[in-house]
């Protein structure tokens, strides 16, 4: 009980060190050194895309092949639906369709033409038809 009320009392600490605040006392630094967290954290979430173990389960099993410029291209859809605040978005490329979660840059599913035809799909805000390479 008394090395508790001691590390309450600061004991120990250097002058102006402030118990518990280490969380925010590393965030105000990142951003006085003039880029926050967020920021920071975009920057390496947008290096790529992730896929969910279900959406690569999806391609698999439906035999749909993805290049690395396929993956490229859906990255940059991604990009560009961010950048209009979408959250949940459906990316179509020819006959494929891609369910990602935007702000996670996470593909949640795979689609293929059998799937998409005549088919409803919810849940989404936004559509992005990424043109032919």
């Amino acid at each position: 009980m008394a090395d508790l009320r001691l590390a309450q009392a600061g004991a120990g600490l250097p002058v102006g060190s402030q118990i518990g605040t280490g969380g925010a006392a590393r965030a105000s630094a990142g951003a006085a050194a003039g880029r926050g967290f967020a920021q920071v954290l975009d920057a390496k979430l947008d290096d790529g895309l992730r896929f969910s173990a279900h959406a690569e389960a999806r391609l698999k099993s439906r035999e749909i092949p993805l290049s690395e410029a396929d993956r490229g291209r859906l990255a940059e859809a991604t990009s560009q639906a961010a950048r209009k605040g979408a959250r949940e978005a459906l990316l179509l490329m020819g006959e494929l369709g891609f369910i990602v979660s935007v702000p996670n840059r996470t593909v949640i599913t795979a689609l293929d033409s059998s799937r998409l035809d005549g088919g409803i799909i919810t849940g989404i805000d936004a559509a992005v038809v990424i043109p032919e390479a």
